[in-house]
């Protein structure tokens, strides 16, 4: 994938991963403008609002941005939420609710709205974002972990659908990445200086790979195929531990 002189629009960009991103994009000479619910956050990119659960935000943002840049031929859709949930108590379903509403639907919503766009120019790109999470359940974040698994499967149904209209649907799946202080939360978590190296590289290969997975997340993405799926899912149920009554 080309990544110099794009014009991009990243929903979720004003922050975390999505940020490192959109500048890293930018310091290659493409125009970048990223999305959040927060834009003030964001001085030293074009930034505008969008809230990925509400329809009028996103066709409002979407309407934006192609007035001021009808020539953007990529999209990244990086908005979500990670929550902890109890299983156990029915209340969880807010949480369940929320998360599946940003990750999931909040993620259809984007490529919705800017999809007619890209299929009218007859080439561009949309990147996903899952998660290794999406491959190797956390059973205290189990909505995240659906979500994200979601969002794998409708960029492979993406990207049939898209063939042959010029259009490519390539996956990130992000490992833990240290960005708000989770450094300080998780110490396994990968710097994002070094993640967004890795993910630059593996995305500038041609062809693009239909998935982006940085070294420390093949764990993650291969642990059914190479055998050590039920193992790794039970060391990380040890964090059950933490939920009230374990």
């Amino acid at each position: 994938m080309q990544l110099a002189n794009r014009t991009v629009f990243i929903a979720g960009g004003t922050s975390g991963i999505g940020l490192g991103l959109a500048r890293r994009l930018a310091d290659l000479g493409s125009t970048v403008v990223v999305g959040g619910r927060s834009p003030e956050r964001v001085t030293d990119l074009e930034a505008v609002r969008i809230d990925v659960t509400d329809p009028a935000s996103v066709a409002e943002a979407r309407d934006a941005v192609l007035a001021a840049h009808p020539e953007l031929d990529l999209l990244v859709t990086m908005s979500g939420v990670m929550l902890m949930e109890d299983l156990r108590d029915p209340a969880h379903f807010a949480a369940a609710e929320q998360t599946i509403d940003v990750n999931l639907l909040g993620t259809i919503r984007v490529i919705d709205a800017f999809t007619p766009h890209l299929l009218a120019r007859g080439s561009g790109d949309i990147v996903t974002v899952s998660s290794g999470i999406a491959f190797l359940p956390f059973p205290l974040m189990a909505s995240y972990a659906a979500s994200k698994a979601g969002v794998h499967a409708y960029s492979e149904a993406l990207r049939a659908q898209l063939a042959g209209a010029g259009v490519g649907v390539t996956e990130l799946v992000p490992p833990a990445v240290a960005t708000a202080g989770q450094e300080n939360v998780n110490p396994a978590a990968l710097p994002l200086d070094g993640f967004l190296d890795e993910v630059l590289g593996l995305l500038g290969q041609q062809p693009t790979p239909n998935e982006i997975v940085v070294e420390k997340a093949l764990e993650h993405r291969w642990a059914e195929r190479d055998g050590t799926y039920a193992e790794l899912v039970a060391r990380r149920s040890q964090s059950l531990a933490s939920l009230p009554g374990r």
